[in-house]
């Protein structure tokens, strides 16, 4: 069976020396050991995330994706490559320099390994333009953050992006990232385990609940990360919330449930049961494998949750593990 891992990051050699172009205090860089074999994403002086060799170097990546057999993988930015903290014009300069070293990065397979773009998504016309450059380099879509600062996806802003990537024929990844937290889930990877499902969810319904998919064109391809979050599970509280309250209802004409045709999902949900009612709930022509590879958090063997579901018919096993992906990203065969 074939498999398209869409949902992969990658971090390229920056030292720490490229890194201060954009902040010498907060950007991103990558501190690799002596021995080539692991590093550590630094910011700025501080440690970030110890990480090893295939989130660099694609030779190893294509070695895993042998192991794993993955046939392709879709790579985006960790998200801490974002900079939508940074300077508009710093950010843009960021971003490109990125996006390149990602096509570089797919170069080592350019059949097998394909690449989203990050943007500046803190100003609309950079961020729309650096989009289009990027798809006309060969990226095939944008990863965006589920939110910029105090902003959800339905601030205008970002529907105006969302917009222009729809007409633009240019896919959307929403990760979450920059998670919320009051310093109450400051042990066990809390932020990751709780808050970031809910980043997720809230990146859904402020689209759903704020009646921006009424404005949105239905041509739009956006796809969330890590199964949704929380959205599948919740989904029918937020019905009966719908049904009851006039305020859930005052900017959303229909029944949250019927906005699942606007979006799509990935498979990183780690549980077959939980994977059961994702397509349930979804359908299975709205998930796609995703890993979230090389991350410890992400799926130990990939594509296995799939390929050994008891509740999927072979079809759909076949939709979610590529086809599905190859028609949202327009790979060819």
């Amino acid at each position: 069976m074939t498999k398209i891992d869409m949902h992969a990051h990658f971090l390229p050699p920056i030292t720490e020396a490229q890194a201060a172009k954009l902040d010498a205090d907060n950007a991103p860089w990558l501190d690799i050991a002596a021995d080539g074999e692991t590093g550590q994403i630094m910011k700025g002086s501080q440690p970030f995330r110890p990480v090893y060799k295939a989130l660099w170097d694609p030779a190893m990546r294509l070695e895993e994706m042998n192991k794993h057999g993955v046939d392709v993988q879709i790579i985006s930015a960790t998200p801490i490559m974002f900079g939508y903290e940074f300077a508009p014009e710093r950010a843009a300069s960021w971003a490109e320099q990125m996006n390149d070293l990602a096509l570089e990065h797919c170069a080592a397979n350019p059949r097998r390994l394909k690449a989203l773009a990050q943007v500046p998504l803190q100003d609309l016309d950079m961020a729309c333009r650096e989009a289009s450059r990027a798809k006309a380099s060969g990226l095939v879509g944008v990863q965006i953050g589920n939110h910029l600062g105090p902003r959800d996806l339905d601030d205008e802003h970002l529907v105006q992006f969302l917009i222009h990537c729809a007409n633009e024929g240019i896919p959307i990844l929403a990760h979450p990232w920059d998670m919320m937290t009051d310093g109450r889930m400051k042990k066990w990877m809390l932020p990751w385990l709780v808050a970031m499902p809910a980043e997720t969810q809230l990146g859904i319904l402020s689209l759903i609940l704020s009646g921006a998919f009424e404005r949105i064109p239905a041509s739009l391809k956006l796809c969330f990360a890590h199964g949704g979050g929380s959205f599948a599970f919740l989904l029918g509280r937020v019905d009966n919330a719908w049904r009851c309250r006039d305020i859930v209802r005052q900017d959303c004409p229909h029944p949250p449930s019927s906005y699942v045709k606007r979006f799509y999902v990935d498979s990183a949900v780690f549980d077959a049961g939980a994977l059961r009612l994702l397509v349930e709930v979804m359908g299975a022509d709205r998930v796609m494998l995703g890993s979230d590879y090389p991350f410890p958090l992400g799926e130990p063997s990939i594509g296995k949750l799939v390929a050994e579901n008891p509740w999927l018919s072979e079809p759909d096993k076949e939709k979610i593990s590529a086809l599905n992906a190859r028609e949202f990203f327009s790979l060819q065969d």
